[in-house]
């Protein structure tokens, strides 16, 4: 089972220009995944789908995502707005208003979560969220499920972007996945960087933006004194793949641009090939 990902494509930050910046890059990421061999089985948007939650910018996103010959399954994130997107997606499941939903795939079983609040940029998790993913996981206890989600629930050490752990929604789904040894790995977005850690001895995988990206910077952030650090950076917009080996979940990360080759597969490396393949276990 192969996932791509895209995440933080923030269509519409640029709302009256038909060659919007963001567009391009999610052009660019879109055309890679498109070309891949082997083809991704689906292709995950995880979330600040667009800028400003406004109709028209989720309209140029379907637009975009049409030439996608595999399932598209999305999330919301901190940029989006429920209502609109309803309008624009009304296929997408909801379940008590919140955009939440089960993929169940041969291999694998994909559990959608939203963690919006409107208005607030960190994640979100109420009661009610909570309930719908508890009773998901206590009915199939035996399949390897993922959850895929916008906001995660670390710190990250980007000081401006961090979650910090005793906050009530973060300790509400750590309550909800407890004992539920099922939940092979999360999925996630919204740091506009390439990070994998474990959280809850699960792993987590954060894929980079096809949006510009945050920079790197660990230093802590003080919000009375702007010191001219880099923030944003306009590094190539950002793809991730999943592949679900049947026994864990390994994630790359790549980025769509144009890759300068520095060796082939040809006579020359094929006493290479045939060496490393002749020490696996027959």
């Amino acid at each position: 089972m192969l996932m791509a990902q895209i995440t933080d494509i923030h269509l519409g930050f640029d709302p009256d220009n038909p060659a919007e910046f963001n567009r391009k890059r999610l052009d660019q990421a879109i055309k890679m995944i498109c070309e891949m061999d082997p083809q991704p089985d689906l292709l995950l948007a995880t979330g600040d789908l667009v800028d400003r939650g406004d109709q028209e910018s989720y309209r140029r996103l379907e637009s975009a995502l049409s030439v996608v010959p595999f399932p598209v399954h999305m999330c919301l994130g901190n940029h989006d707005l429920r209502a609109p997107f309803r309008k624009q997606f009304p296929d997408v499941p909801t379940v008590d208003g919140f955009v939440q939903y089960e993929v169940d795939l041969p291999e694998l079983r994909l559990l959608f979560l939203d963690t919006l609040e409107e208005g607030r940029h960190g994640g979100s998790f109420c009661e009610t969220r909570a309930a719908w993913l508890s009773e998901r996981l206590s009915e199939e206890n035996s399949k390897p499920t993922i959850l895929v989600l916008h906001h995660p629930p670390i710190e990250s050490g980007i000081d401006w972007m961090n979650t910090h752990p005793d906050e009530p929604w973060v300790a509400r789904l750590a309550d909800t996945v407890a004992g539920h040894y099922q939940v092979k790995g999360m999925i996630t977005g919204h740091l506009h960087r390439n990070i994998s850690t474990w959280w809850r001895d699960i792993s987590l995988a954060i894929c980079a933006s096809t949006a510009p990206q945050v920079a790197l910077d660990l230093k802590p952030i003080d919000p009375e004194n702007p010191d001219g650090r880099n923030m944003i950076v306009a590094d190539p917009p950002a793809i991730a793949l999943h592949w679900w080996n049947g026994r864990q979940l390994v994630s790359h990360f790549d980025t769509a641009e144009e890759h300068v080759m520095l060796a082939r597969y040809d006579e020359n490396l094929q006493p290479l090939v045939r060496a490393l393949l002749a020490e696996r276990p027959k």
